[in-house]
């Protein structure tokens, strides 16, 4: 049986250290807060306005405002050593958890990811560099989700 992050890997197509290359980089840094404020927000606005319902209807007991803070403050303690924000407010992470609840599949990360590069690419303060770094992390941790949430599945079943 292959872990979850080989299982991303295997899924995603990005290899592992392709997509933790994210942690060689202090994107915080390079770019500061503001591009994870306006990505999350266009993220979330396709999101919310995405015309499949079946997509839409994952997010629907997430008020927006709420989303959109959840995402920019994950990704500016996430995505190179900025103030941990999303941790102070919220607690550990803990993706597969907290995404427990949600309708993760891979139909659905095929879609969040195309909002996503969408969003990065509406996002012209990220620069090519962190764009591939980001899309690497994002599309792995995609495809992680959705092995764990098979796996969570599976063994509800079995119980």
């Amino acid at each position: 049986m292959q872990s979850l992050q080989q299982q991303a890997t295997t899924r995603s197509g990005v290899k592992q250290e392709d997509a933790f290359a994210i942690d060689e980089v202090n994107l915080y840094q390079r770019l500061g807060r503001d591009p994870f404020v306006k990505l999350s927000t266009n993220f979330y606005n396709r999101v919310y306005e995405d015309e499949q319902q079946w997509f839409q209807s994952i997010f629907a007991n997430s008020p927006k405002e709420e989303a959109i803070q959840n995402l920019y403050e994950f990704f500016i303690q996430r995505m190179g050593g900025g103030p941990p924000l999303y941790s102070q407010r919220k607690g550990h992470p803990a993706l597969i958890g907290r995404h427990a609840p949600f309708a993760i599949t891979e139909q659905a990360a095929v879609r969040w990811l195309e909002h996503m590069q969408a969003a990065i690419d509406s996002t012209p303060e990220i620069d090519p560099d962190s764009r591939k770094l980001m899309l690497n992390f994002l599309k792995h941790t995609a495809y992680f989700l959705v092995a764990g949430k098979e796996i969570m599945n599976r063994r509800n079943r079995a119980v």
